[in-house]
C-alpha cells in the first residue's frame, strides 16, 4: 500500500457484530454485564445477562465500540469485561496497517458525517456496510502513531477541563445541601409543603418529524431534546406555530426518560419535546433554589429508584415527586444561598470557557492533522 494512500476502511477493519441474546436472561444484579447503545459513552451498565454465549462476544476493557443506532457514538470501553449486544459492533484495526488510536480520532467525525446523511423514520440506523465503505488516507505506521499521541495529549487536556468543571458542580450541590440542610430531618425547621404545591411539573409536546429542519431559520425555534444539553451537533429546528411547549435559559428542565433518568438541566431555550419536562415555581420559591433542590439526594436517589422501566427506558414518577415533603425557607434565604452559589458558578464558567476554547483548538488540530 502506498504511503498516505485513500483507502476503504473496511480492508483494514474486522467489524464484530453484537449478539441479540433473548431478553428472558436480562436481569439487573446476576450473570454478566451487557453493554447496551446507551452504556458506550459512560462504561458502565446496568444490564447482566443470565444464559448460554459465544466468547467472541466478551468485550474487554480498551475495546473500540460503536453504538448502531441513535447517534453513531464511537468510544473506547471503559468497563469491566462485558457481552455485546445487539445494535453495538466492536470495531478491531489490522494492526499491520491501521493503529488503534489513530482510527479512533479519524472514526467520529466520518461518523457525524453519515449521520448528517441518514434519514430518520423513528431512529436512525447505521449498517456495517456504511462503516466499511468509509475512506481513509493512510499514512505510514509510524506516522499515524505520531499523529494518535498528539491527539492524545491534546484530548487529555481537554478532559482535566472536564473532569474541573465535574468538581465544581460537586462543589455547588455540596454548598448548597449545607446551606439548605437535610431535606429528611429537617433541622432548620422550615415550614414543609408538598413539592406539587410550590412546583409546576409540565411535560414537553412532540412535533411530527416532517416539520423538522436542521438549519436556524427565520420563523423556526430550536426544538430541545435532552441530547442538546450536551452538544449542539444535532441541533432540530421547527415552525414558531407548532411550538406547544416554550422554556427560557434560567428554566429548571428535567430528563423524564434514561439513562440516565431525573437529569436536572437548564442552559437552553426553545421548544421542549415530551422526553423534558420543566420545573416552575408556583410561589415563594425561586427558579435557582428549584434547580439544586431537585439534585438533593433525599430526592434526586428516590425518584431515580422508583423509575418505572419499559423498553429498556426509565421514566420519572410524577405522582412521586408531586408528593415528596419540601422544607421551603423564606425567599430572603434563598436568595442568600443563590448568591453565595452564583460566586461558583462564575468560576465555572470562566473552566466553561476555556474549554469551549480548548474543543476548538482540538478540532482545528485534528484537521489539519488528519486532512478533515
Amino acid at each position: 500500500m502506498k504511503k498516505n494512500q485513500l483507502v476503504t476502511l473496511g480492508k483494514h477493519i474486522d467489524i464484530l457484530s453484537g449478539c441479540a441474546f433473548p431478553s428472558s436472561g436480562f436481569n439487573r444484579n446476576n450473570g454478566v454485564p451487557l453493554i447496551r447503545i446507551r452504556d458506550i459513552l459512560s462504561g458502565k451498565t446496568e444490564t447482566y445477562y443470565e444464559g448460554s454465549y459465544d466468547l467472541k462476544y466478551l468485550i474487554k476493557k480498551g475495546d473500540l465500540l460503536v453504538g448502531m443506532d441513535g447517534d453513531f457514538n464511537r468510544e473506547y470501553w471503559k468497563g469491566t469485561d462485558a457481552l455485546l449486544n445487539q445494535r453495538v459492533c466492536k470495531i478491531t484495526p489490522n494492526p499491520e496497517t491501521l493503529d488503534k488510536n489513530f482510527l479512533y480520532h479519524f472514526l467520529q467525525k466520518e461518523l457525524d458525517k453519515i449521520h448528517a446523511t441518514t434519514d430518520v423514520v423513528t431512529v436512525k440506523h447505521l449498517s456495517v456496510k456504511k462503516i466499511q465503505d468509509i475512506k481513509i488516507r493512510l499514512p505510514s505506521l509510524k506516522e499515524q502513531k505520531r499523529i494518535a499521541a498528539i491527539l492524545d495529549k491534546a484530548d487529555a487536556i481537554r478532559q482535566k477541563r472536564e473532569q474541573a468543571i465535574k468538581l465544581a458542580d460537586d462543589f455547588l450541590r455540596a454548598t448548597f445541601a449545607t446551606m439548605y440542610g437535610n431535606p429528611i430531618t429537617n433541622p432548620k425547621k422550615w415550614p414543609v409543603h408538598l413539592m406539587g404545591e410550590i412546583i409546576e411539573f409540565k411535560g414537553g409536546n412532540q412535533p411530527p418529524k416532517s416539520d423538522f429542519i436542521f438549519e436556524p431559520k427565520q420563523g423556526y425555534i430550536r426544538l430541545v431534546q435532552i441530547r442538546d444539553f450536551k452538544s449542539d451537533k444535532y441541533a432540530t429546528y421547527i415552525p414558531q406555530e407548532k411550538a406547544k411547549r416554550i422554556f427560557e435559559v434560567d428554566d429548571v428542565m428535567i430528563a423524564r426518560y434514561g439513562p440516565p433518568v431525573f437529569q436536572i438541566l437548564r442552559g437552553l431555550s426553545g421548544s421542549y419535546n415530551v422526553a423534558l419536562m420543566k420545573a416552575s415555581p408556583k410561589e415563594n420559591i425561586r427558579k435557582g433554589f428549584i434547580f439544586y433542590l431537585l439534585q438533593l439526594p433525599e430526592y434526586h436517589d428516590v425518584v431515580v429508584k422508583n423509575s418505572e422501566r419499559t423498553a429498556g427506558q426509565t421514566g420519572v414518577n410524577l405522582e412521586l415527586l408531586n408528593k415528596f415533603n419540601v422544607p421551603l425557607p423564606p425567599i430572603y434565604y434563598q436568595d442568600e444561598i443563590l448568591a453565595r452559589l452564583a460566586r461558583i458558578e462564575k468560576f465555572k464558567e470562566k473552566i466553561e470557557i476555556s474549554l469551549n476554547h480548548l474543543e476548538m483548538q482540538f478540532l482545528s488540530l485534528q484537521k489539519r492533522l488528519m486532512g478533515f
